[in-house]
């Protein structure tokens, strides 16, 4: 692993800021924008990202958050397929999810959370393995939910990022947790130009 990803990019509020998670933090940025814009190129930014968030989160012992990115770097290869095939030779039209759909993925959150977490708790040095295992299950549905243009992906991404929001700031990733900060509007606006999208005629 190069050591170079790690040296400090710039020091701020005391804590040093390295060339990796300056990197991530910029890839995550545009990938947001795409998707808010329904643009392809959000999926490839996202493996890019995801692989740069995964160094940095095993270096620093969150193995949910790292075993995640490797996950989301399938999911993102997987929702780069569904948005490049479309549906029915068009392309995927944002929609809601079923009441069923509904209740699937908050059972998938509520009961796989915690799972993760006992499992993060037991086998691995986790040092925050609840908190850690929450927006990686919530994550992982959300981008499942986006993958297939769900509007609801977008105010899970808000509960999922004010959860990261503290998680990081345990770990003083700081510019992650700026990161994170930003996002929560972002997902917010995401939510909203969908809706408008959805109203239109």
């Amino acid at each position: 692993m190069p050591e170079l990803l790690f040296a400090p990019a710039f020091m701020a509020w005391g804590a040093p800021f390295t060339w990796l998670e300056l990197a991530a933090f910029l890839l995550s940025l545009a990938m947001v924008l795409a998707n808010q814009r329904q643009r392809i190129v959000g999926w490839p930014l996202a493996i890019a990202a995801s692989a740069l968030y995964g160094l940095l989160f095993w270096r620093g012992q969150l193995f949910g958050e790292a075993l995640l990115q490797g996950f989301f770097i399938a999911l993102s290869s997987w929702g780069w397929w569904q948005w490049w095939r479309g549906e029915a030779g068009q392309a995927l039209p944002v929609r809601r999810l079923t009441r069923e759909g509904w209740w699937l993925s908050v059972a998938a959150v509520g009961l796989l959370g915690p799972l993760l977490g006992l499992f993060l708790d037991r086998f691995t040095q986790s040092p925050l393995p609840y908190w850690d295992a929450l927006p990686t299950v919530g994550s992982v549905v959300a981008t499942l939910l986006l993958g297939r243009k769900f509007i609801e992906n977008w105010p899970l991404w808000v509960a999922v990022n004010l959860v990261s929001v503290g998680l990081f700031a345990q770990r003083g990733y700081w510019l992650t947790v700026i990161l994170y900060a930003l996002l929560v509007p972002l997902a917010w606006q995401g939510w909203r130009r969908w809706q408008r999208e959805m109203a239109a005629p």
